[in-house]
């Protein structure tokens, strides 16, 4: 007879997990937060904080599946668990966003920016909830908000004095704080970046996707990079991270032809059939013999 074989703790399950995150498997991911999260919810003594961080950190795979639905319920948790934890704030904005749940998205940017008002993904989901709910609901939208919560003095000093878990799973999707990068920075990122481009043409996109993460983190300003990026995420399935990137390209250049048409690609294999026409049309006014474009907006306009 085999001797059983011995359960893992929870917390090397959870760093199992957070090494798969970091390569790209996020579904071996959520298999070890899966079973990290049962082997801490067996264990007698167990902190809140810790079973808050392993539902997080499963929201962050699921959220970079696609699986935005599972990533909410699994930050709604962590947050009854762990109020006001600013990763599980910011996650479930980024999925409520996905969802094209506005309102929701902006109650929790906005949340997260009462604990610290430098985020910058807070401050750039903020911006971007603003414009889809002035262009949704006219000058008065902020009257069909949602309550914004309000954040304790107390909470904001003691999450503002936690240093952050470098275990974590982190959200590589989303830019840097732009403090302008230094020429080696620069020169660094375009390396970087035409590292992911040759990776790219050799067919390999989740390690091209790891290289312009790499460059991003040293220049977040390189428009090309995202869109770049974005056309990676199209090819390994996962279409909301390339909205993502070209709601970023499409900031700093609102008239990016690649942004748009791979945003209206991202947009299709999403079922967001309203959104990739209007990204379609939007790029047509730009350039109406596109051809590429033209063709894609057949296709969607027979599916409606």
């Amino acid at each position: 007879m085999a001797p059983k074989r011995k359960s893992q703790s929870w917390s090397a399950l959870k760093q199992s997990g957070n090494e798969c995150f970091k390569t790209g498997q996020y579904g071996e991911a959520t298999n070890f937060y899966n079973q990290a999260i049962k082997e801490l919810e067996k264990a007698a003594q167990k902190s809140p904080e810790d079973l808050a961080i392993l539902y997080s950190n499963r929201a962050a795979s699921f959220l970079k599946d696609g699986n935005c639905t599972e990533c909410v319920k699994d930050c709604t948790t962590s947050l009854e668990l762990y109020p006001f934890n600013v990763k599980s704030l910011l996650r479930r904005a980024a999925a409520y966003e996905g969802l094209e749940r506005y309102r929701l998205a902006y109650v929790d940017y906005k949340t997260a920016l009462q604990v610290d008002c430098n985020i910058a993904a807070a401050h750039d989901g903020t911006n971007r909830m603003t414009k889809a709910l002035t262009d949704a609901d006219g000058p008065s939208w902020r009257e069909k908000l949602p309550p914004i919560p309000t954040v304790p003095l107390s909470v904001r000093e003691k999450l503002n004095q936690q240093p952050a878990s470098p275990a974590s799973p982190q959200q590589n999707n989303a830019p840097p704080k732009d403090t302008g990068p230094s020429e080696k920075d620069r020169k660094r990122a375009q390396t970087l970046k035409e590292e992911g481009n040759a990776l790219v043409k050799k067919g390999e996109h989740r390690k091209a996707i790891e290289k312009y993460s790499q460059s991003l983190q040293l220049n977040p300003n390189e428009v090309t990079t995202y869109t770049n990026r974005a056309l990676c995420f199209l090819s390994v399935k996962q279409p909301r991270d390339a909205v993502t990137d070209c709601a970023h390209a499409l900031n700093m250049d609102s008239s990016n032809i690649k942004a748009l048409y791979r945003r209206a690609q991202a947009h299709r294999e999403l079922q967001n059939l309203k959104s990739c026409i209007d990204d379609l049309n939007n790029l047509l006014r730009i350039e109406p013999k596109n051809a590429a474009a033209l063709k894609l907006l057949q296709e969607v306009q027979k599916k409606k």
